[in-house]
């Protein structure tokens, strides 16, 4: 079983940054397309990045803006979500999952019910 382990959640000020990190385990981590997806309470939850194989591609949600950059470092098994100019409305649980793709498939909007792990997810708070 592959298990994923997010770090890096907190208190910030609107405008401030955050790096989230993913630990995973138990896999063959270069064989995942790994992302993030988040929740915010009573809201439902929602696709954020994704990043592929290899990391030669990304993509993102509209509401990114160009504000988040998704990355992996394969040697360390580790997926990471720089996250800048954050605001309020960015307030969630961010989850980090991981979906078993084939060699060349490039990084696309991941379904809530297509992935095939979870991480337990890690509290971003922005206040104004």
């Amino acid at each position: 079983q592959v298990q994923l382990v997010e770090s890096g959640g907190g208190l910030v000020q609107a405008g401030g940054s955050l790096r989230l990190s993913c630990a995973a385990s138990g896999g063959t981590f270069g064989h995942y397309t790994m992302g993030w997806f988040r929740q915010a309470h009573g809201k439902e939850r929602e696709f954020v990045a994704s990043v592929s194989w290899s990391g030669a591609t990304t993509y993102y949600a509209d509401f990114v803006k160009g504000r988040f950059t998704i990355s992996r470092d394969n040697g360390k098994n580790t997926v990471y979500l720089q996250m800048n100019s954050l605001e309020p409305e960015d307030t969630a649980v961010y989850y980090c999952v991981a979906d078993l793709l084939p060699a060349g498939v490039r990084a696309g909007r991941l379904y809530e019910n297509g992935v095939d792990y979870w991480g337990k997810g890690t509290l971003v708070t922005v206040s104004s």
